[in-house]
């Protein structure tokens, strides 16, 4: 599933390509997560101004209202000058004067919706729960530890409910509670404040660096350009169950948490 780094890589892989481009035609495939919200045909002669990311969502700025895009599970975007015939997956067209940027997703779990601002009730809806930005200065060490204290249940679900921080998706909640020592059962209200700033710290070295490496591709994803991300190359524990920490060779566990697998280490991840 395409996390925080994947979504901002794609982002960052097309933005600047299309800000400027006038949408020419729109097609509709196969039914997303959630419907479109407008007649496909009144998007046209519209001009994409930005594109912008919150948590997991794409924002694509128009001069009057903004699509938000969500990959879901399995999406991906392309945009190119040209795109061939559209195939079996491929459910989402925005032609412009600029390239079709096209929404491939095999398991639908993905949208486009059209909304007339940010608040609106569409947009509203879709973003209104979401945490703060880890990668924004909004992302305060104090408000933090305040926030994991009101938290009962176990960091790693917290880090996952994306209401607290936004986009600290499954591979990268295993990667930072590793960076900070701290065990993924912990629950989040017995973090000391240290021990919380150690966290937020990690949480944004994390993110940065993933999206530096491009992301990470574990079965199919890829950017805008179709380029392949290399950070689960250098994880230190996410999908290396059995293998030795890159730190004390003790081997990496694996464990269920609400149906995901989390990954750490026995002897680094103590408390």
């Amino acid at each position: 599933m395409p996390e925080l780094p994947e979504v901002e890589v794609t982002r960052q892989s097309f933005a600047d390509r299309i800000a400027g481009a006038r949408i020419e035609k729109v097609r509709v495939g196969k039914a997303l997560r959630w419907p479109l919200g407008c007649a496909p045909a009144s998007l046209v002669g519209r001009k994409v101004t930005s594109v912008r990311r919150r948590g997991k969502y794409l924002l694509v700025d128009l001069d009057r209202g903004l699509l938000l895009m969500h990959l879901g599970m399995s999406g991906s975007l392309r945009f190119d000058a040209a795109m061939p015939e559209p195939a079996l997956h491929d459910h989402f067209d925005l032609v412009t004067t600029r390239g079709v940027l096209r929404l491939n997703d095999p398991r639908r779990f993905g949208a486009v919706v059209y909304s007339d601002s940010e608040d609106a009730p569409q947009a509203a809806k879709l973003l209104g729960g979401l945490g703060v930005e880890p990668l924004g200065e909004g992302f305060d060490a104090a408000a933090f530890h305040a926030a994991l204290g009101r938290r009962k249940a176990a960091i790693k679900q917290v880090l996952l409910s994306g209401d607290i921080v936004v986009g600290v998706g499954n591979i990268y909640a295993s990667e930072v509670l590793f960076l900070a020592g701290i065990r993924p059962t912990l629950a989040a209200s017995r973090i000391s404040r240290p021990r919380a700033a150690r966290l937020q710290a990690a949480i944004r070295e994390v993110l940065a660096r993933a999206v530096a490496k491009g992301g990470s591709t574990l079965r199919d994803f890829s950017n805008a350009q179709g380029q392949s991300g290399y950070f689960q190359l250098e994880a230190m524990v996410y999908d290396r169950e059995g293998e030795p920490c890159r730190v004390c060779a003790s081997p990496i566990r694996m464990i269920r948490q609400g149906a995901r697998a989390t990954y750490f280490c026995p002897a680094c991840q103590k408390s």
